[in-house]
């Protein structure tokens, strides 16, 4: 297995950047390390960026990273570049594989590469972004790209590839800027996991919430309406009111305690808060009485204000708030994804209030409640702990020791988690919840954030033992993080199969004549009764018909009614879960369909 890189103290350095600095350190072997892949991956990009330049001569560069999916380039060209062009690309890229290209890297100085890209206004705004008088380019064949690495040696290396879709992209991110193009693609070593990752992208098609969505009318989009603002459909509606429910109910047995917070507070509450300063560009603001108010993009400032609302002893601690809490938050127009980016989410939310003595406890509580949750819906997990982030507030010392805290907490019961450095909340580390889905995809869902900046901030204290103010610990915690983005998810998780408990229809009742919808009518009425949302097909269809259109709702169960169903108050049962079909009286069938319900309990 041949040698790629070296890697010292965490940093990736290439052969030619080793070799240049005289850099010794572990090797990283062709052997699909993340660290082999990120070298991997960042040459493939350039490879692409290479053929792209072949293919189309007036192309022009701005930056081709590696990204979490793989990487990509983006670019201007003026043809409009489309998902049937990447095999022409993707071909292109192997005849430069083929060539076996050196990779070579490169110094020279700000003052030359301004010179060679004085008509190129993408790498002038690359360059904007850069301060350094030195600057290192990589050069393969007649392609040549600022860049700091790292790099493959030559081209011939990169082989196993596949270009996946096409993108368009704000010029450095900025909505206010060019819309550009961007390919994005993936890269592997071994052929067999190029398939594997190709064959997930195909699964993950065919489970595309949106495509789902629209398909079983749980929610749509209006431009009229505005972009990242969701229309909950009668369908979508009745699943998500299921799923706020169960968790109503758990977050209660769990001694929780219901509020609301308003939507609107005055931007003074923000400015104290912090948020002005470190997260205005995210928030919506407008101007009442000449009086600046800003949309809440969280609902930690309204809580905090109703903790405060009379003095609470020790005796009261922890005290656990919680709430279905509706927040906006500016994204950029092509950040939009389905319910995955939008602007109006509601938060699964709640805040701890707790003593430094109580930290530990109140973590191990929160991730039984996720654990409960995640088995479910049958979601595998892992843990992962964040820390401070380069725009932050509060000073080393409590970052250090808040951080330690989380660590010694999860460390002391055994439960094992990776660290995300930087990626902590502007106020305070945190504990994040990553789910994987049936087909292995990772997604960001849940948080608990331990946080003593905004208790200080706004002098949120309670009485100790001693009879004296003491400032309180306010633990931030959403366990699906929202349910517009957890309801995509798990409509990509199961395909949208969901569970009994939450499926917006769970009875579909087919009368085989006119004569049997009276009975299907009385059944369904006592569903209505039992909480238990069915729908009757009395449509003028043939029978078969009927059904293969209860089996495309993704219905769990199908009932058939005929003279017989009829005479003995029985039901022809067609279970599309457990795929198994079965005759039972109606008093059997209302007694399971509660008993399922019932094990939904979390």
């Amino acid at each position: 297995m041949e040698q790629i890189g070296i890697l010292r103290d965490g940093q990736i350095y290439d052969l030619q950047t080793a070799e240049t600095l005289n850099i010794q350190g572990d090797a990283i072997k062709a052997d699909n390390s993340p660290e082999s892949l990120e070298i991997l991956r960042h040459s493939c990009a350039h490879m692409m960026a290479q053929a792209i330049q072949e293919l189309y001569p007036e192309a022009k560069f701005f930056v081709g990273p590696t990204v979490k999916e793989g990487f990509y380039y983006d670019f201007k060209v003026e043809s409009k570049i489309s998902d049937d062009d990447l095999i022409i690309i993707e071909k292109k890229m192997k005849e430069i594989a083929g060539r076996k290209l050196p990779i070579k890297r490169y110094d020279t100085t700000r003052t030359e590469v301004l010179k060679k890209f004085v008509n190129d206004e993408l790498k002038q705004a690359v360059l904007n972004n850069i301060t350094d008088e030195t600057l290192i380019l990589y050069k393969q064949g007649n392609f040549e790209d600022l860049c700091r690495g790292p790099h493959m040696p030559n081209t011939r290396m990169i082989r196993t590839f596949k270009l996946t879709r096409v993108a368009g992209a704000y010029l450095g991110g900025d909505e206010k800027n060019e819309m550009i193009t961007r390919i994005y693609g993936i890269a592997f070593f071994d052929k067999k996991q190029l398939h594997d990752y190709v064959r997930m992208l195909e699964e993950a098609k065919k489970r595309d919430h949106r495509k789902l969505g629209n398909e079983l009318e749980l929610f749509a989009f209006n431009e009229d309406v505005g972009a990242g603002l969701p229309l909950w459909l009668p369908n979508g509606a009745r699943l998500r009111s299921k799923l706020e429910h169960i968790l109503y109910t758990a977050h209660r047995i769990r001694s929780y305690q219901p509020v609301r917070g308003p939507e609107l507070l005055k931007s003074d509450m923000w400015k104290t808060s912090g948020h002005y300063a470190n997260y205005k560009e995210n928030m919506y603001f407008t101007t009442i009485d000449e009086q600046e108010y800003g949309l809440k993009p969280m609902n930690c400032v309204g809580h905090i204000q109703i903790f405060k609302n009379k003095l609470v002893s020790y005796k009261d601690l922890p005290m656990k708030l919680f709430e279905y809490g509706v927040v906006h938050r500016h994204e950029m127009s092509g950040a939009m994804h389905g319910l995955f980016r939008v602007r109006e989410f509601a938060q699964d939310d709640a805040h701890i209030f707790c003593t430094q003595a109580q930290i530990k406890e109140v973590i191990f509580e929160v991730l039984e409640f996720v654990d409960a949750l995640m088995k479910m819906f049958d979601f595998k997990y892992s843990i992962e702990v964040s820390t401070k982030p380069k725009k932050a507030i509060g000073d080393d010392s409590f970052w250090e020791t808040t951080t330690k805290g989380i660590m010694d907490a999860l460390d002391e019961n055994n439960i094992s988690y990776g660290i995300d450095e930087g990626g902590g909340a502007f106020y305070g580390p945190k504990i994040d919840i990553k789910i994987t889905d049936a087909i292995g995809r990772q997604w960001q869902c849940g948080t608990v954030q331990v946080d003593m900046n905004l208790p200080s901030r706004f002098n949120a204290e309670y009485i100790n033992s001693e009879g004296e103010k003491e400032q309180v610990v306010m633990i931030h915690r959403a366990i699906l993080g929202s349910f517009e983005r957890f309801i995509g998810i798990l409509t990509e998780h199961c395909a949208g199969e969901f569970p009994f408990a939450i499926a917006p229809t769970q009875v579909i009742f087919i009368p085989i004549a006119d004569t049997h919808i009276e009975y299907a009518k009385k059944l369904n009425e006592e569903l209505v009764y039992n909480d238990i949302d069915g729908e009757i097909y009395s449509m003028n269809e043939s029978l078969n018909k009927r059904v293969r259109m209860a089996e495309k709702r993704r219905v769990p169960m199908i009932v058939i009614l005929g003279d017989e169903e009829v005479r003995n108050q029985t039901i022809a049962l067609r279970n599309r879960r457990t795929r198994e079909q079965s005759n039972m009286s109606k008093k059997e069938f209302l007694l399971m369909l509660n008993k399922i319900k019932k094990e939904s309990n979390i």
